[in-house]
């Protein structure tokens, strides 16, 4: 169990991150045409998760935009965003703001990966959604970054999570 904050409150995870070096657990999360994705649809590829609780907070919308400008710079990376929020939802938001770059992944039919990644938060105002988190991948699943952001209201650090990619 890890502990962050929201403006200065405590709040726990169910878990912790995988650790640097390890194998990333798998998941099933839904896409924007509702089907199932798995870390095998992204075989071969770099991946950077952008955990996050909504599309509809100014930090997680952020962190989004940026994330899609990223990958122009990295086209042998996938940016995956994943969070609680619908696939329509998402969807409509990316549409609206031209987000052409980025994945879009939910936890609609399950909360395995929150608990999984150990981002699941179990207490506070946002129990049930996901802190903001960024882990980047290697081509093999591989764990190269994990950074569990300590202040939700709090932008994660996008050079450390970018500087692995290579």
């Amino acid at each position: 169990m890890a502990t962050i904050t929201l403006q200065g409150k405590k709040i726990h995870t169910a878990g912790d991150l995988p650790a640097v070096g390890s194998t990333a657990p798998d998941f099933r999360l839904v896409a924007g045409d509702f089907s199932d994705r798995s870390l095998k649809n992204f075989a071969g590829k770099k991946k950077v998760l952008n955990i996050f609780i909504s599309l509809a907070t100014g930090i997680c919308a952020e962190s989004t935009r940026k994330f899609n400008q990223f990958a122009a710079e990295h086209p042998d990376t996938v940016m995956l965003m994943i969070s609680g929020d619908l696939p329509f939802a998402s969807g409509q938001f990316c549409k609206d703001e031209s987000l052409d770059n980025v994945i879009t992944l939910s936890m609609m039919r399950n909360k395995d990966f929150g608990q999984d990644y150990g981002v699941l938060m179990t207490d506070g105002p946002s129990e049930g959604l996901t802190a903001r988190a960024v882990v980047v991948l290697d081509e093999n699943d591989k764990v190269l970054h994990a950074e569990l952001v300590p202040e939700i209201a709090q932008e994660p650090d996008y050079e450390a999570a970018l500087k692995v990619l290579g």
